[in-house]
């Protein structure tokens, strides 16, 4: 008899293979008191432990074919420094002094510490690199426990695709599976913003994440399908379920090699309307994905990671050389983001808020707020960003504004900075443009106005859709509810656009919507004309948009604006997305 499992699908594909589970879940942490004459010797076996950790780290990254897509090594090399770094070494040590524990539990105390720090953060995508803290701490417990078996696909010539199932995946794992040739793997746990999920996709390995109990539900050997653009899984499927998924890999196949030919071609309309797309990227070294596949440049480079996990602020000529790295390895503009974090996070040379801990970090001192609090701060990654303008296109963009007054207030910093940087004889920019993000509903109702000071607009679609419908998109319990097609979504952004359209300024949208191709046509109907998306989601959005007649998609998105009843809403916008 079958069984049907549904998760999350985070990078899309079906394989028919062979359950192979791995992992035996959470680790089971002593809690051991210890004696003074015993912190030496237990601060050494941590040392120990953390050094082979890295080892471990090191060879797997040795490995890593050179024509390999740069996240690969960058994931690694992300796990690496959080092991040198001083919250994770250091703090641990000096938990195992001053609280006579044994390493283990001082490990499981500080990553609980830096868990809740990360868990606070109202971007979801930051949120989910408290992944990032937990694969590292687990890879030192395992270590510690003698626990450390190596993570092995079945072997053997006539064994079908191997679906790895496990509590939780790893970067390094996944690295380790896909040179072994794991044809897929499901999760426990884990959302699509993980840097697993991206490095799935990256590697184009099908999975499926947040799948509930899917070790105790599925036996190993078992076959099964996974469908990872879907996030469903079936087990021990029937001859119908196999031909029906068989036929499905065959088309897929197809459509694949049917995009790889667009990657050159430019994104205009059936009816002759250029469409720019540009990539969300991480690192200097997404910039060559992005080219290519057709990016036009970069619509989001996040700062964030400059200021995290460290004791003191990034200075000035760290960050100018970080931008200007960016900036000369795009082929096009990039539109750089300041900082977007909040002040209940240690990001101010070790110090922490003084106040009161906030009750909702997502509705306190964060984004735009802490940096104009927080002038000199500011002032200095602005001075960094100015500089690296003057090496390419580079557009500023400010996250979170919520009224007139942040944007001006931020313009005139700029302002006052080219006077000292033309004093100082360093080059910029004269006119590098400053935009707003369009990521809370005050600022999409307010945007005719900010429209007047802002020289772009970008769309935050993840934010403005949970500070809409006040849900958190990556808690279980309300999920359910995170709906871009909701009416009152729908309404922010077309507000958002004709807004910037009527003023002259350009309009892109950086959220998950843009990338989505359940969405395309829809934006497009909403007059949505520059989208920033994962390199890896372009050529299938490209591919959409050289279909579509615009001014045909304008007219049925009118329609579906007008509708005062939400049935009847989705029912317009499935034909609409479906081309009927």
């Amino acid at each position: 008899m079958s069984l049907w499992l549904s998760g999350i699908g985070v990078s899309r594909g079906v394989v028919i293979g062979r359950v192979h589970k791995v992992h035996s879940g959470e680790l089971d942490i002593p809690e051991v008191e210890i004696s003074n004459g015993q912190i030496a010797d237990e601060v050494q076996r941590f040392r120990e432990g953390l050094a082979e950790a890295k080892r471990q780290l090191s060879d797997i990254r040795e490995k890593i074919p050179a024509s390999a897509p740069p996240d690969i090594a960058a994931f690694i090399d992300t796990h690496l420094l959080m092991m040198q770094d001083s919250a994770m070494s250091d703090a641990v040590e000096a938990l195992i002094a001053e609280r006579h524990c044994n390493a283990e539990w001082a490990l499981k105390l500080q990553r609980d510490s830096l868990v809740a720090v990360f868990d606070q953060m109202e971007d979801a995508y930051l949120r989910t690199r408290r992944d990032d803290v937990e694969h590292v701490t687990q890879r030192i417990q395992r270590i510690l426990l003698k626990q450390d078996r190596p993570l092995n696909a079945p072997r053997g010539k006539n064994t079908a695709p191997a679906v790895v199932v496990a509590d939780d995946i790893t970067p390094a794992d996944i690295i380790i599976l896909h040179q072994q040739g794991v044809a897929a793997y499901i999760t426990e746990y884990g959302g699509p913003l993980s840097h697993t999920a991206i490095l799935a996709r990256s590697l184009g390995i099908p999975a499926i994440v947040g799948l509930h109990h899917a070790r105790r539900l599925l036996s190993d050997d078992e076959e099964i399908i996974l469908d990872g653009e879907q996030g469903h899984a079936i087990a021990s499927p029937d001859l119908q379920a196999l031909e029906f998924y068989r036929r499905r890999q065959a088309r897929d196949a197809r459509y694949r090699r049917m995009l790889s030919r667009l990657k050159k071609e430019p994104a205009v309309s059936s009816d002759g309307q250029k469409i720019t797309l540009l990539a969300n990227i991480e690192l200097s070294e997404d910039s060559k994905a992005a080219h290519a596949v057709g990016a036009e440049g970069v619509g989001l480079y996040r700062t964030e990671f400059l200021y995290m996990n460290r004791d003191r602020l990034p200075d000035e000529e760290e960050q100018y050389e970080a931008y200007r790295k960016v900036v000369s390895a795009a082929h096009g503009p990039v539109t750089i983001r300041t900082l977007d974090l909040g002040a209940d996070k240690q990001i101010d040379s070790g110090r922490s808020h003084s106040g009161p801990t906030p009750s909702n970090p997502a509705l306190g001192l964060r984004a735009i707020r802490l940096c104009l609090k927080e002038a000199d701060m500011f002032r200095v990654q602005l001075r960094a960003l100015l500089r690296a303008s003057a090496e390419g296109a580079v557009r500023i963009m400010l996250p979170m504004i919520s009224n007139l007054q942040e944007l001006r207030q931020a313009r005139h910093i700029i302002e006052e900075l080219k006077v000292e940087l033309r004093a100082e004889g360093l080059a910029f920019d004269n006119n590098v443009p400053v935009g707003a993000m369009i990521e809370v509903p005050a600022a999409a109702l307010a945007a005719p106005m900010l429209a007047r000071y802002a020289d772009f607009f970008s769309l935050g679609t993840n934010d403005l859709i949970q500070y809409t419908l006040a849900i958190d998109r990556v808690d279980d319990e309300v999920n359910y509810l995170y709906d871009p097609l909701h009416p009152a979504v729908l309404r922010l952004i077309h507000m958002s656009i004709t807004s910037g359209q009527a003023a002259g300024i350009p309009v892109s949208m950086c959220g998950e919507m843009a990338s989505d191709p359940r969405y395309t046509h829809l934006l497009l109907g909403l007059g949505l004309t520059e989208f920033s998306m994962h390199p890896s989601s372009i050529l299938e959005v490209k591919r959409i948009i050289m279909q579509s007649n615009i001014a045909e998609l304008r007219i049925r998105a009118a329609a579906v604006l007008e509708s005062s009843d939400a049935a009847e809403m989705h029912e317009r916008i499935a034909a609409l997305s479906n081309g009927h």
